[in-house]
């Protein structure tokens, strides 16, 4: 279980020793609940989003804005912009960002399949919603680069979290939190 992202030793230790006090159907149910998992959720066809269907249930909503695309480095990214209830476009998951450092290049990820769908379908605005790291940041200056010529390519502001005191924040997030300035309601 350390080897699971968030859980350290001690966290590991403590859901086994959790697990060994629980009755062994409880387990046994939970490790058959896992495997399940594994083997039924796969990825979209369309946007690589995790799903359990060809097709994710975001790609088939005839509610969602079909001339916006969003796109994610991977699908916690869809979950959290979900969560929000802002967002009704779809989605393209890259599967990672772009790090030569890693040994990931471009096509280790989902950037082909984003520049036919982009270059086919009539798609007028693509929002860039990467975490600013210098992997975000290379990675949103590639597929920007090769999307511009097709549509309209924004990025989403970054800024202080709410509550977060200026004092505490680095000059890049202050600095991005000014070129993400609007108008007040």
């Amino acid at each position: 279980m350390q080897h699971l992202p968030g859980i350290g030793p001690k966290t590991a230790q403590r859901l086994a020793l959790h697990l060994i006090k629980r009755p062994e159907e409880e387990v046994k149910a939970l490790a058959r609940a896992l495997v399940e998992a594994k083997t039924q959720v796969g990825f979209c066809s369309v946007c690589f989003h995790l799903s359990a269907e060809p097709v994710c249930e975001i790609c088939r909503s005839p509610n969602r804005d079909n001339s916006t695309l969003c796109i994610v480095a991977d699908s916690r990214d869809v979950i959290a912009l979900e969560k929000t209830r802002e967002y009704r476009g779809k989605y393209h998951v890259l599967g990672g960002l772009i790090s030569p450092m890693d040994g990931i290049g471009p096509d280790q990820l989902n950037i082909q399949p984003l520049v036919r769908r982009v270059s086919q379908q009539k798609i007028e605005e693509v929002i860039v919603a990467i975490s600013p790291s210098v992997e975000g940041e290379t990675t949103t200056l590639y597929v920007g680069h090769l999307l511009k010529p097709f549509t309209r390519v924004t990025r989403i502001a970054f800024g202080l979290p709410m509550g977060g005191d200026l004092e505490y924040a680095d000059e890049v997030t202050l600095a991005r939190a000014l070129e993400g300035r609007r108008e007040l309601d």
